[in-house]
C-alpha cells in the first residue's frame, strides 16, 4: 500500500488531499472547507470531500461498504459504516473510475478522516481498499 498526503494551492483554495494505492485500486481525495454551511460561533464546521476510486488492476470489482474514522482536533472520534457510497455500490472494471462528493461536519476547526471500502472481486475475492488520511482544516490554518 502506498500513502501520500500533500497540499495543493490553487489561488485562494487550499485543498488537502491524499492518495492510497491498495489491491489494485487508487483512491484519491480532495476536500474543501464550506464557510457558507459552517457556524463557527456554534462550533459547527463543514467540509466537502470528493473521492475518486480507480481500478488500476485487472480484476473487475464492486464496492460493497464504507468505513470512516473521523477524528476532531480534540481527539474525539466517530466511526461511520454503511452500504456503498452516496447510495451507490459501483462496479469498476479495469481502467474505470467512480467519483463522488460528500460532506463531513466537525465540532472543531480541524480534524482528519481515513477509511476503507470493502470490495468484492468478480474472481470471488473480498478485500478492503484504503482511503489514506486527509486533513479537514480551515484554509487560514494551513498558512
Amino acid at each position: 500500500m502506498m500513502l501520500q498526503m500533500s497540499l495543493d494551492s490553487h489561488g485562494d483554495d487550499i485543498e488537502p488531499h491524499s492518495v492510497a494505492l491498495s489491491h489494485g485500486f487508487r483512491v484519491s481525495v480532495r476536500c474543501r472547507y464550506l464557510p457558507k454551511h459552517s457556524r463557527p460561533v456554534d462550533h459547527q464546521y463543514v467540509w466537502s470531500y470528493t473521492i475518486r476510486i480507480e481500478n488500476v488492476d485487472s480484476v473487475p470489482s464492486q464496492l460493497l461498504t464504507r468505513y470512516w474514522l473521523i477524528t476532531d482536533s480534540k481527539g474525539q472520534t466517530e466511526e461511520v459504516r454503511g452500504p456503498g457510497v452516496v447510495g451507490r455500490q459501483p462496479h469498476l472494471s479495469p481502467g474505470q473510475a467512480f467519483e463522488y462528493t460528500s460532506g463531513c461536519p466537525l465540532r472543531t476547526s480541524s480534524g482528519t478522516m481515513r477509511g476503507t471500502y470493502q470490495m468484492s472481486g468478480d474472481d470471488g475475492t473480498s478485500f478492503d481498499i484504503d482511503v489514506a488520511p486527509f486533513l479537514l482544516m480551515l484554509p487560514t490554518h494551513l498558512n
